[in-house]
């Protein structure tokens, strides 16, 4: 009888078995970082590098392929031709729009675009400005989100990706905001990196472009306070208006009161048809001036409300900031101090603040959508919400600037969306104060 062979150890078995594993475990790994990549605010660096550069061609694609729409952009040129041309009275510089209602910066920017748009005839020109324009304004949000690490990068992904409004306002219709706007977000980066003076000078720069930087301004002042002292606090409001008188200089001799009234008239009524927040009521109330002081009066009263909360937060700021200023030299070159609750305690006030001006403006037109864009994200993740309903909230908020005209229940909805928004960062207010 033949003897039985022993059976061998199948060791590809093994080793298949082995590679298996090997193969899950990187897939597993490929996975963690993915999902790390889109919801770990630690890693918006990364996000940032990939859609600035998605962004660049889409800008350009959208330039080459979808035609650009004609609102204020020759009445621009216009108001800036009478300048050009000698006149420094306010009162005479006007276009097909009506007469020049900006601040001088806006003068002296747009008399820029239009000699290198060929005196505004070349407006594709003006489009790549404005495109360079967007990418700059999206780089220095993207910095204020990375030094916070408030915000998961997959919601920064579908602000992005569902901003059909801001491409349009930016390279489709050429309006001034988002000048404004870019030299807001830079002197916001600039306090961030303690550069005050400079932070200070592009912020009234961004005043001289328009007006609804000042919505800022109520929580600037409460950063100037407890960062700088009173003495600091009116060096920097005196450079400040110093700018404007500097810019103002030409108009202010020429007609001072022309110049005052037209730049700075807080008084304007605006256009009923134009509304996208008030839709809902008759215009005979909307253009009221009872109407106009009741949402001052709401406006000031939120303020208040809030402040206390903001003066706390700016405190805590100085004092991190000079604790982080003081381990800084005790850590080895590698290691560093995470300073991302800080930059949160300075960014809180500032978004806040201007969130609130805008909830309360007397009207917004389409291309205000600008002012609070790229800052509604930080507010939904202020709030104590579940994720889905945080982005439930920013999508309605889309919807209802994109839907032209206006009607009464997308100019509702905007304010319900604001409600909700405004009730929840109160709400952790209220929380922050029992806490303490």
């Amino acid at each position: 009888m033949a003897p039985r062979r022993e059976a061998r150890p199948n060791l590809n078995a093994g080793r298949s078995s082995r590679r298996s594993n090997k193969g899950w475990l990187e897939n597993y790994v490929e996975w963690r970082q993915l999902v790390a990549f889109l919801t770990d605010p630690k890693k918006l660096s990364l996000t940032v590098k990939l859609f600035v550069v998605l962004e660049i061609v889409l800008n350009a694609v959208i330039i080459q392929t979808v035609p650009y729409t004609e609102i204020d952009w020759k009445a621009y040129m216009q108001e800036v031709e009478g300048f050009l041309n000698g006149t420094s009275d306010y009162s005479k510089l006007r276009g097909d729009t009506g007469p020049l209602v900006y601040p001088a910066g806006f003068v002296y920017i747009f008399s820029s675009l239009y000699y290198i748009t060929s005196h505004g005839v070349n407006v594709r020109i003006a489009q790549y400005v404005f495109a360079v324009l967007y990418v700059i304004t999206l780089m220095l949000v993207f910095r204020i989100y990375a030094r916070t690490k408030k915000v998961p990068p997959y919601v920064l992904i579908l602000m992005c990706c569902t901003s059909y409004r801001i491409h349009s306002i930016f390279v489709l219709r050429l309006f001034n905001d988002p000048v404004a706007m870019v030299l807001l977000y830079a002197s916001i980066n600039s306090f961030l990196d303690n550069r005050w003076y400079l932070g200070s000078v592009l912020y009234s720069l961004a005043v001289s472009i328009k007006m609804n930087i000042l919505l800022f301004a109520p929580a600037l002042l409460v950063t100037y306070l407890c960062a700088l002292g009173t003495f600091k606090t009116l060096i920097h409001l005196s450079i400040c208006a110093l700018i404007q008188l500097i810019l103002g200089l030409p108009f202010l001799l020429e007609n001072p009161i022309a110049y005052i009234k037209g730049a700075f008239n807080l008084g304007r009524v605006f256009e009923f048809r134009w509304t996208v927040n008030w839709r809902f009521l008759p215009e005979e109330v909307f253009v009221h001036p009872y109407f106009h002081v009741f949402l001052l009066l709401l406006h000031m009263l939120t303020l208040l409300y809030c402040a206390p909360i903001w003066i706390s937060y700016m405190k805590s700021y100085v004092k991190l900031k000079h604790v982080g200023k003081e381990l800084k030299p005790q850590l080895r070159k590698k290691e560093k101090v995470d300073m991302s609750t800080v930059s949160q305690l300075f960014v809180y006030p500032l978004f806040v603040a201007n969130f609130i001006g805008v909830m309360f403006s007397r009207s917004l037109h389409y291309q205000f959508y600008i002012w609070y864009y790229h800052t509604l994200p930080y507010i939904a993740w202020c709030t104590d919400y579940k994720t889905i309903f945080k982005l439930t909230i920013l999508g309605v908020i889309e919807l209802c600037w994109n839907t032209y005209p206006s009607t009464v229940f997308s100019s509702a909805a905007l304010h319900l969306c604001h409600i909700i928004l405004l009730y929840g960062i109160l709400k952790n207010r209220s929380n922050n104060a029992k806490e303490k």
